[in-house]
C-alpha cells in the first residue's frame, strides 16, 4: 500500500474541492470585542509557542463542528473553516457537512416520502376510503422545496450555534502553510492566515466518478439528487453500495423506475444474506438489477435522455439503454488533495485520499483527523460525532476515553430496511471458525402487514453469536420495518456484553418487530424451518 506525503487522484475528480460545506457570504460575522480576529492580518508562529487559536477545525462537517463545540466547553480559543465546491453539475450547500446537506437528513426525508406513498395506497385496505388511487403521485418539485427548506433551517441554527459560542467561522478553504499556520482563501479570492496549536481535519468527502465518456459531463451524484429541479424520471444508478440501494429504492417508490448497475456484489462489507435479502425485495417491488457489470459511456442523445452503455464482465456482453436521468454512487474519495498535506507532514493513502491515524492522531502529533477522512474507520455521521467530542476532551480536559469503533450500529434506509450491529455472518466465521460460531435465525410476520397483504417473505432476522456458553452475541441483523428504531437499543446490549440468553430471557412487547430478537431459538445448525407457526409463536 503506498503512502506518500501528498495525495493525487483522477483527473476526472480534479473538478471536486475540499470541504464539508459552504454558507451564506451575507451572514454576520463575530464582533471585535469578541476576541477573536476578524481582519485578513498575517501572523507569524511566535517562538514562545503562542497561536491566535488553540484549536482549527478544517472542515465544517459533524465530525467537525462537534470537536470544535466541545473543545470551546473547557475553554479552547477555536476557528472552523469550511467552504463546499459546487459538484461538476452546480450543486452547492451550506453549513453542516454531507450528513445535513447532501447524506442522512435528505435521505431519510426522501425515504420518508417514499413510505407515506405506499401508507396512503394501504390505508385502503384499513377501511380509509381514498378516491382514485390512480391519480395519487408525487411532486417533486415540492418534495424538493420541503427537503431544501428544513436543510436551509439547519445550516442557518448551525451558524448561529457556531456565533453563540464564539467559534469562529472561516468560509473559506483552507490549506497548511506550515504544520501550525494555515491559509484559507475565501470567496472573493483574498487569503486570510491563522496559527492555531493543534489541528483536525475533517473535510469529509466527495462522490467519486468513474473514468469513462459522459460521466462527469452528464450525471449526477447523490450531491445532486436531493435538490434536483426536475423530476429525475428514468433513472440508471451505477453502484450498489447502499447509496446507490438507498436512492434507487425511494426512487422507485416515488414512482420513478430505477435500474441497478451492481460492480460485484450489493452492500459490499455488510452481511451478504442480508443483502440480498434487501435487493430480493427491492427487485419484487420493480427495481431491476444488472449484475457483475461495469459502466462503458454516457452519452446525451439530442432528446436531453442519456444513453447508458455497460458490460457484463462474465459473459463479456454488452447492453445499453436509454434514461432520463444516471446517477454516479460508485464510492467516495476523502477531501485531502488540497490541504497542502505535504507541507504539514501528514501521511495519506494516494489512491483515496484518507488519512493514516493512531486512533486520530496523525503521523504529526499536534495534527488530528475525525470522520469520513481516516483510513480504516465506519464513514458514519454518529461516529464523526463521538469521535470529534471525545478528542476534544483528550486534547483540552486530560480526558482517557478513547473512540471505540467496535461494534457501531448502522441502517440501510432501503424500502424494507436493514438494521445491524457487530459482525456480518462471514466476518464471524473467519475471524472464529464455523465450527465456534452459533446462527440464531427467524423468518417474521409484522402485524401490520397482514390486512394490506404485504410481502413477508423477506422479513428475517438472526443473531450471530459463540457456539460455547454463554454465547456472546457478535452480531445483530434485522430486515423490515423501522430496522434502525429496532437496532438502536441492541446496539447498547452489545456494547454491554450481550449473550443469547440474555436476549432468550427477556421479554418482547407484543406485537412490535423489535420483540422478534427475544423469540430467536432455531440455529442454523439444526436444520429447522425458521418461519414461525403463528404471531404469536
Amino acid at each position: 500500500m503506498d503512502l506518500t506525503p501528498l495525495c493525487s487522484f483522477p483527473e476526472d475528480c480534479n473538478r471536486l474541492n475540499r470541504s464539508s460545506t459552504r454558507s451564506d457570504t451575507n451572514a454576520r460575522r463575530l464582533k471585535p470585542d469578541s476576541g477573536l480576529r476578524t481582519k485578513t492580518v498575517k501572523r507569524v508562529l511566535s517562538i514562545d509557542g503562542t497561536f491566535d487559536y488553540d484549536l482549527a477545525v478544517i472542515g465544517g462537517g459533524s465530525g467537525g463542528l462537534a470537536c470544535a463545540k466541545e473543545a470551546v466547553n473547557h475553554g479552547a480559543r477555536v476557528a472552523v473553516l469550511d467552504y463546499v465546491t459546487p459538484s461538476p453539475q452546480g450543486t452547492k450547500w451550506g453549513l453542516g457537512g454531507t450528513c445535513v446537506n447532501v447524506g442522512c437528513i435528505p435521505k431519510k426525508l426522501m425515504h420518508q416520502a417514499a413510505l407515506l406513498g405506499e401508507s396512503i395506497h394501504e390505508a385502503v385496505s384499513y377501511g380509509w376510503q381514498i378516491p382514485d388511487l390512480d391519480s395519487i403521485k408525487i411532486n417533486w418539485a415540492n418534495l424538493t422545496e420541503s427537503v431544501q427548506n428544513h436543510i436551509k433551517s439547519v445550516n442557518w441554527v448551525t451558524r448561529v450555534d457556531l456565533r453563540d459560542k464564539k467559534i469562529e467561522y472561516i468560509n473559506g478553504l483552507g490549506e497548511f502553510k506550515d504544520p501550525h499556520t494555515i491559509v484559507a482563501t475565501l470567496k472573493n479570492g483574498s487569503k486570510k492566515e491563522l496559527t492555531a496549536k493543534h489541528v483536525v481535519l475533517a473535510v469529509g468527502g466527495r462522490p467519486n466518478y468513474p473514468d469513462i465518456p459522459g460521466a462527469i459531463e452528464y450525471c449526477i451524484s447523490s450531491d445532486d439528487i436531493f435538490s434536483l429541479g426536475h423530476p429525475p424520471g428514468k433513472t440508471l444508478v451505477v453502484g450498489a453500495g447502499y447509496i446507490g440501494l438507498e436512492c434507487a429504492g425511494f426512487l422507485n417508490s416515488l414512482g420513478f423506475p430505477a435500474t441497478v448497475l451492481v460492480r460485484s456484489v450489493p452492500l459490499r462489507g455488510f452481511d451478504q444474506q442480508m443483502a440480498s435479502m434487501i435487493t430480493n425485495e427491492m427487485e419484487q417491488r420493480g427495481v431491476n438489477f444488472e449484475h457483475k457489470t461495469i459502466p462503458l459511456s454516457i452519452e446525451k442523445l439530442e432528446s436531453g435522455k442519456l444513453k447508458a452503455r455497460w458490460l457484463n464482465t462474465q459473459t463479456q456482453e454488452q447492453k445499453e439503454d436509454v434514461f432520463d436521468t444516471v446517477l454516479m454512487a460508485t464510492g467516495r474519495y476523502a477531501l485531502t488533495k488540497a490541504l497542502n498535506l505535504d507541507v504539514a507532514g501528514v501521511k495519506c493513502l494516494s489512491e483515496t485520499g484518507k488519512v493514516i491515524a493512531d486512533t486520530e492522531q496523525t503521523n504529526v502529533a499536534h495534527i488530528y483527523a475525525v470522520g469520513d477522512v481516516l483510513e480504516g474507520r465506519p464513514e458514519l455521521t454518529p461516529v464523526a460525532i463521538h469521535a470529534g467530542r471525545l478528542l476534544a476532551r483528550r486534547i483540552f480536559a486530560d480526558s482517557p476515553h478513547q473512540m471505540d469503533y467496535e461494534n457501531v450500529a448502522t441502517t440501510v434506509f432501503t424500502p424494507l430496511e436493514y438494521g445491524c450491529v457487530g459482525l456480518s455472518e462471514e466476518a464471524a466465521i473467519q475471524r472464529f471458525g464455523t465450527e465456534n460460531i452459533e446462527v440464531y435465525h427467524q423468518f417474521y410476520k409484522p402485524t401490520e402487514f397482514f390486512i394490506p397483504q404485504r410481502n413477508i417473505r423477506n422479513c428475517y432476522l438472526k443473531a450471530v453469536a459463540m457456539r460455547a456458553a454463554p454465547q456472546k452475541v457478535l452480531g445483530l441483523h434485522f430486515v423490515g420495518p423501522v430496522a434502525g428504531e429496532v437496532i438502536q437499543g441492541f446496539a447498547a446490549a452489545i456494547k454491554c456484553g450481550l449473550t443469547m440468553e440474555h436476549l432468550m430471557n427477556t421479554v418482547g412487547i407484543h406485537p412490535t418487530v423489535a420483540e422478534e430478537f427475544t423469540r430467536l431459538n432455531i440455529t442454523k445448525r439444526s436444520g429447522k424451518d425458521p418461519n414461525p407457526a403463528s404471531c404469536c409463536s
